[in-house]
């Protein structure tokens, strides 16, 4: 087993401090095995958090704490001060929200970079504010991987326009599938950029769970209209499928296929507004099913066998087929479907 490095602790009354921090926190991170971007992107977040100490609480500490579990290891941030606290724990998240001119992307920032992020009061009854952030190294997947799973997408425009207010996130790893439909509210630029916003954070944080990329993704789209959103992750092990499954928003899940109806609970809501906790459904998948995902962009009045040439198509060419045959004009569609896949080869995958 690796041995862990010490744990660090530096006082910070002067943004100069920062340098001290980031120079431990690199070789802190360079010794755990991160590479070259990993060790950057700890850097930023020091210095973030070294700032927000300096311009909101005159001083404080960061400490460094290297991690260990299971085999993997990460790094722990946690800043402390005895300033005045802050307000509003949600709104100083938000990218572009300041209280001292600047431009207030910092604790954004950390949002997007770390795996978990939490803002609260100091213990103990103390004045001031703890935030303690982490982050794990990823093992570097293999290149190939047989996935029992097949994934197809089809997205289109509102009819004219060159904006698609839709977006998707599918990411496999060695054992695992995360699949994302992401509809901005409304459509064209701001419809785009609260998407992409949601996109980012999924992507970065794909392999976290269903639970922590809504309330991450929730943060990164304060400043934006918000989203509407559907995650879907299968888990394979041997020859069994696990499928969990969250939803904020109308985004469309069907399943065909199932003996029994597969329900998942929908959460009314924006993800970015304030949206109530999505209810996670854990249930087994089996390769004969078919789950279907859509934007409020598609029509909703359909079944599987109205289109029966559906049976013997892979999954990309079944999605642009409903795409097709169901899309609205008057709005951005997205049709996404998982299947088993047609064929035994090796997949590759990012």
């Amino acid at each position: 087993m690796m041995p862990l490095p010490s744990c660090c602790r530096v006082s910070v009354s002067h943004l100069s401090d920062a340098n001290e921090a980031r120079r431990l926190v690199k070789a802190m991170a360079s010794e755990l095995g991160f590479g070259m971007r990993e060790s950057e992107e700890f850097a930023i977040v020091v210095s973030e958090l070294a700032s927000n100490l300096v311009k909101h609480a005159t001083s404080g500490w960061l400490t460094l704490t290297p991690l260990e579990e299971g085999g993997r290891f990460g790094i722990k941030i946690e800043s402390q001060d005895n300033g005045p606290g802050i307000a509003d724990v949600e709104r100083a998240i938000t990218d572009g929200f300041s209280t001292t001119g600047s431009l207030g992307y910092g604790l954004g920032s950390v949002n997007r970079l770390m795996d978990e992020f939490e803002i609260q009061p100091a213990p103990d009854g103390k004045t001031g504010t703890q935030i303690t952030c982490l982050r794990w190294r990823r093992e570097p997947a293999r290149k190939t991987e047989h996935c029992p799973l097949a994934f197809g997408v089809a997205t289109r425009a509102y009819r004219n326009m060159e904006l698609n207010g839709d977006t998707f996130v599918v990411r496999r790893s060695n054992k695992f599938a995360l699949v994302a439909l992401i509809d901005g509210l409304g459509h064209g630029q701001y419809a785009k950029i609260a998407a992409q916003a949601a996109r980012e954070y999924i992507e970065n944080h794909y392999d976290q769970p269903l639970e922590a990329l809504f309330r991450g993704a929730g943060r990164a789209c304060r400043a934006t209209r918000g989203v509407v959103m559907a995650l879907a992750r299968f888990d394979w092990k041997a020859e069994t499928i696990s499928l969990t499954f969250a939803s904020v928003g109308n985004i469309e899940a069907r399943v065909f296929g199932s003996p029994a109806p597969m329900n998942f609970i929908v959460q009314r809501g924006v993800v970015g507004l304030n949206a109530p906790d999505p209810f996670i459904t854990g249930s087994t998948w089996s390769s004969d099913y078919i789950l279907v995902l859509h934007t409020d962009g598609v029509r909703t009045k359909w079944c599987w066998n109205d289109f029966p040439e559906l049976a013997d198509l892979p999954a990309s060419p079944a999605a642009r087929r409903l795409l097709q045959a169901l899309a609205k004009d008057n709005d951005d569609a997205t049709v996404i479907v998982v299947r088993k896949s047609f064929t035994n080869r090796v997949i590759p995958y990012d």
